[in-house]
C-alpha cells in the first residue's frame, strides 16, 4: 500500500502505539489537510463564479470608509464645499466674530449666488455698527472659508412686531418705529 519513498501515513501510526498529545497531533494534522483540501476546492468555484469581486489585502472601492472620509467625498463630489464651509461659519459665528457682536448679530441665510451673507442684528445700533465693520468681517470670514466666498454682508435690523389689525388699533398708525427696522 505504502511506497518506501512517500514515508509513513500520519493517518496510520507504524511502530509503538500513539495515545494522548501524540494521538491528537496526528488527529489534527489530518483535520487540517482534509480541511485544506476541502478549502482549495470551495475557493476554487468561489473565484470561478465571482472573478474580481472580492476584496482583497489591496484597497479597492468596497472596503469601509470611515463617515469623516464619505462626507467629505460626497460634499466634494456635489460640488457643496461653500455652502458646507458657509455652514461651518454659522455653527462657529461666535469664535470668529467675537461673543460681543455674537451676542448681538446672527448670520440668517447665505446666497451662493450672490456671494451675500445675511446677518439680523437685535437693535439699530447694532446694525449701524455691523455696517461699519462689515469690511473687516468679509476679510475675516474669507480667511476662515476661502478667497471670494463671502463678498458682501447685508446687514437686517431687527424685525418689527408683526402689525395686528383690530378693533383696538389707530387708523393709519404705522406702529413702533423709533427702535425697529
Amino acid at each position: 500500500m505504502h511506497s518506501e519513498d512517500s514515508g509513513p501515513d500520519p493517518r496510520q501510526p507504524s511502530g509503538p502505539a500513539l495515545s494522548g498529545v501524540d494521538l491528537a497531533r496526528v488527529a489534527l494534522r489530518a483535520a487540517k489537510e482534509q480541511a485544506r483540501e476541502r478549502g482549495e476546492q470551495v475557493r476554487q468555484k468561489k473565484e470561478s463564479k465571482r472573478r474580481g469581486l472580492r476584496s482583497g489585502a489591496r484597497a479597492d472601492g468596497r472596503d469601509p470608509v470611515p463617515l469623516g472620509a464619505a462626507m467629505r467625498q460626497l460634499i466634494t463630489e456635489r460640488g457643496w464645499e461653500a455652502p458646507a464651509a458657509v455652514g461651518g461659519v454659522m455653527g462657529r459665528w461666535p469664535q470668529i466674530v467675537g461673543p460681543e457682536i455674537a451676542a448681538h448679530c446672527a448670520p440668517e441665510h447665505y446666497s451662493e449666488e450672490s456671494c451675500e451673507l445675511s446677518v439680523r442684528c437685535d437693535s439699530t445700533a447694532w446694525a449701524t455698527q455691523l455696517r461699519l465693520l462689515a469690511p473687516q468681517l468679509v476679510a475675516r470670514l474669507n480667511k476662515e472659508l476661502g478667497h471670494g466666498t463671502v463678498k458682501v454682508i447685508k446687514v437686517q435690523g431687527p424685525a418689527g412686531p408683526p402689525r395686528s389689525y383690530g378693533r383696538l388699533r389707530a387708523p393709519g398708525s404705522r406702529g413702533p418705529r423709533d427702535t425697529w427696522g
